[in-house]
């Protein structure tokens, strides 16, 4: 197994969430459930899966409160969270600027808050990332409609030449998911950015910068792995009902952070008991079964 060199991650939790409409006028969208449980635990639990347990939630002022309630200082998972502020929508890459101190000297990760990756050998596919000392990693899947994406560009040998935000024409259907591992040059890089022409640091600008230096990994995720939107009632709909699918044919549930922390080690089972016993739901129940011993 490669050493583990990323310890931080950043979930960017900010934006208006203005696709969502009025579901959103009083909550981030982040908040909002997909199926059982709120959207934030799919980027969290992935991250918790690459073994990182420190970070980082950036939101907007209004909604900090309520992502503090939460998920508190993160202790009760094994994890540390702390909380900044995004003061106005300034791009994704923005995240490194406010987490400046928070990044220190380290490597670091950044998951936007509305990502939800599932598949099997997720977790390999993590390690290939947290296992590299120098560069950068971004996972890129096939999609029908990528030109809402930044889109990978390849050469005749299938390796990435370009990343372009939003074409108008898609040289390919491989788009960047919102995932990313960054060693420390990342805070420089995204010093040195200028807003787009809509006022924002780009994290495709952040991309294409590591891949001018020749710094850039590309891991596909394949046919195997499922990545989902979530910025439309339409999309939110489908990854409840993805969800829901796959939890009501397994009997196991995806994104469970309770779970996540216990089988990674960060706490024990006698914590995750604890846990389990205030919650009078099926998520409760399920956090009850793992305690008897009754899911492996």
């Amino acid at each position: 197994m490669s050493e583990h060199h990323f310890h931080k991650a950043i979930i960017m939790a900010g934006g208006t969430g203005s696709r969502l409409y009025p579901a959103t006028r009083h909550i981030s969208k982040q908040l909002l459930p997909v199926f059982d449980k709120p959207m934030i635990y799919y980027p969290l639990s992935t991250l918790m899966l690459a073994g990182i347990r420190q970070y980082l939630l950036i939101c907007n002022e209004r909604d900090l409160p309520a992502y503090a309630r939460l998920l508190g200082d993160g202790a009760p998972l094994g994890l540390s969270v702390s909380y900044a502020v995004q003061p106005s929508p300034g791009g994704i890459a923005q995240a490194f600027l406010i987490g400046r101190d928070f990044i220190g000297e380290d490597h670091v990760a950044l998951a936007l808050g509305d990502n939800i990756i599932y598949g099997q050998g997720l977790q390999q596919k993590l390690a290939l990332a947290t296992g590299r000392v120098d560069g950068a990693t971004v996972y890129g899947y096939v999609v029908r409609d990528p030109w809402h994406y930044g889109v990978i560009e390849f050469d005749g040998h299938g390796r990435p030449v370009d990343i372009v935000e939003k074409p108008t024409y898609c040289k390919s259907c491989s788009a960047v998911t919102g995932i990313y591992f960054y060693d420390n040059t990342v805070v420089r890089i995204a010093s040195d950015l200028k807003p787009s022409a809509r006022g924002e640091l780009e994290i495709t600008d952040v991309n294409r910068r590591y891949l001018a230096e020749g710094r850039l990994h590309l891991e596909m995720l394949g046919r195997g792995f499922a990545w989902l939107d979530t910025g439309t009632e339409f999309a939110l709909l489908q990854a409840a009902n993805f969800v829901q699918t796959v939890q009501q044919r397994q009997g196991l549930l995806i994104a469970c952070v309770e779970e996540v922390a216990y089988r990674m080690g960060y706490i024990s089972l006698d914590d995750l008991a604890r846990l389990a016993s205030p919650v009078h739901s099926h998520y409760g129940e399920y956090l009850r079964e793992i305690v008897l011993g009754q899911l492996e």
